[in-house]
């Protein structure tokens, strides 16, 4: 009985799931029904009103052209009537005078004939029927204003509606990712002249591939693109992958959405361990300042796929089941004494690494660096074999040095701004950039025996961390050519 009510039970349910997927499409449908109307509406509205449109342009052509019609008859009409009436006088006037030269030659008088027949022969001479021109001043043609619109006929009979257009697809062997900018080049099945501009939507993921249904981050629009590339520049990477797709606009409609294409992203994203904050130092998530009263508790912030222990690893990430999370680092206290230091929250354990830190140059002191996980509580940055460091002392005489195992060497070059860390751990190379100009500084050589992490200290003063940047391809270029070669650094390594 048991087993059949749990087989109902079940039969129940299914049937409940079946019905509300149901009772969800006949919703869907009658919104469609109630989309299509509104939709039909409105390009019959969009048809209707570019119609008229049409016809306002037309009737205002008619009107032109008309008002020139009239403009060169009137015209013509005047030329012509005033010609006619000089004409009309110059008629009258000449008949008068022959009326008059008849009379004078039929008449018997002889007394004055002289001069009535000089006075004559002057009058012919200076009537105005000899000075007129028999050739009319305008002519009757009007067919310059002839037209013909044979040819916007057909073109008008050619009208169809606008096609929707083809969906673009990107190119991703001709993608590019380098220096914190991702170029997206993209090209559709076939010219298209009425394409007006392109979409292009992007937005982060943790996950190579398709997007998936359900994904943290929101797309990001960028519109009016008028070529078939675009370059998204400034960016931060925080995740391992970026999820482009586009698609082709007309004047009136949208096209559908290229295939979404994935494009790994990846750079060294960290934040500050508070926990390990030696306690004069105020720590935010990227930044850090001086407190000389201490003691202050500092609140450890915990976000999502993410710990305090740095044995979190940008190299690992990707592959760590999520059921098993990292353990804080065993024994691990604050620094304290004069070891005014905080580590980051992500180890390095593979590949290349690159992040900078901006410091106040009137910091009493301020180092960069890295450190092993075994770095003591009392020790300071550069003063054992567990940490490599660029050091400002800025107490009697300002000076920035190279630090290791207790070891220093002055490095002649100008206090930077902002200092650029690149680290190669299978290379087991550590190098120190002016930052703004990608200007190398320091380099150390070693053999990585351990995980490192990122480590800092500043004493009277501050500092902020920029993560989320790729290797510069300065940096990248640089380091190539100077691989194989000996380093002058070698007695700090």
């Amino acid at each position: 009985m048991g087993d059949q009510k749990e087989s109902l039970r079940k039969i129940t349910h299914t049937l409940a799931m079946k019905n509300e997927e149901i009772s969800n499409f006949v919703c869907t449908l009658k919104q469609n029904l109630d989309n299509l109307e509104a939709n039909s509406n409105r390009v019959q509205e969009d048809l209707e009103s570019e119609f008229t449109s049409l016809h306002s342009v037309l009737d205002e052509m008619k009107e032109n052209m008309l008002t020139r019609i009239k403009q060169e008859r009137a015209s013509r009409t005047y030329e012509l009537q005033s010609q006619l009436s000089a004409c009309s006088k110059a008629l009258e006037s000449s008949e008068e005078l022959l009326e008059l030269a008849n009379q004078t030659l039929c008449s018997r008088e002889t007394d004055g004939f002289t001069q009535a027949a000089k006075d004559i022969k002057d009058s012919v001479t200076m009537a105005p029927a000899f000075r007129l021109s028999l050739k009319a001043k305008a002519s009757d043609n009007m067919s310059h204003l002839m037209v013909d619109f044979s040819q916007e006929k057909e073109m008008l009979q050619g009208l169809k509606f606008l096609p929707v257009p083809a969906t673009p697809e990107i190119q991703v062997s001709e993608c590019q990712v380098c220096d914190n900018t991702v170029t997206i080049i993209w090209t559709l099945p076939e010219p298209d002249s009425k394409i007006d501009h392109y979409i292009l939507e992007h937005r982060r993921t943790n996950h190579e591939g398709p997007p998936r249904i359900r994904e943290d981050y929101p797309w990001m629009v960028v519109e009016g693109i008028r070529e078939m590339e675009h370059t998204l520049t400034g960016l931060r990477f925080d995740t391992r992958y970026m999820t482009f797709r586009v698609r082709a606009c007309n004047k009136a409609v949208a096209g559908e959405f290229s295939e979404p294409v994935t494009l790994e992203t990846h750079a060294f994203t960290f934040k500050l361990d508070a926990s390990s904050a030696h306690q004069n130092l105020k720590v935010e998530e990227l930044s850090v300042e001086w407190d000389s009263c201490g003691g202050k508790i500092q609140d450890i912030r915990k976000e999502k796929n993410r710990t305090n222990s740095p044995m979190h690893s940008p190299a690992r990430s990707a592959l760590m089941s999520p059921k098993r999370a990292p353990t804080a680092r065993p024994g691990r206290d604050r620094f304290t004494a004069e070891s005014y230091t905080v580590l980051a929250d992500t180890m390095i354990d593979a590949g290349q690494h690159y992040w900078e830190v901006k410091f106040d140059k009137e910091s009493k002191a301020f180092a960069v660096g890295i450190a092993l996980r075994s770095l003591g509580r009392f020790d300071q940055l550069g003063k054992s074999s567990a940490s490599w460091c660029i050091h400002l002392n800025n107490w009697l005489q300002q000076s920035l040095t190279a630090k290791h195992n207790n070891k220093a060497r002055t490095l002649d070059c100008p206090i930077p701004n902002s200092i650029g860390v690149y680290i190669n751990y299978d290379e087991g190379v550590l190098s120190f950039y002016n930052a703004k100009p990608k200007q190398l500084m320091h380099t150390f050589r070693t053999k990585f025996q351990q995980p490192v992490i990122p480590a800092f200290m500043v004493w009277n003063g501050s500092f902020s961390v920029v993560t989320g940047l790729q290797v510069p391809s300065v940096v990248q270029s640089g380091q190539r050519k100077n691989s194989g070669t000996s380093s002058s650094n070698a007695s700090l390594t």
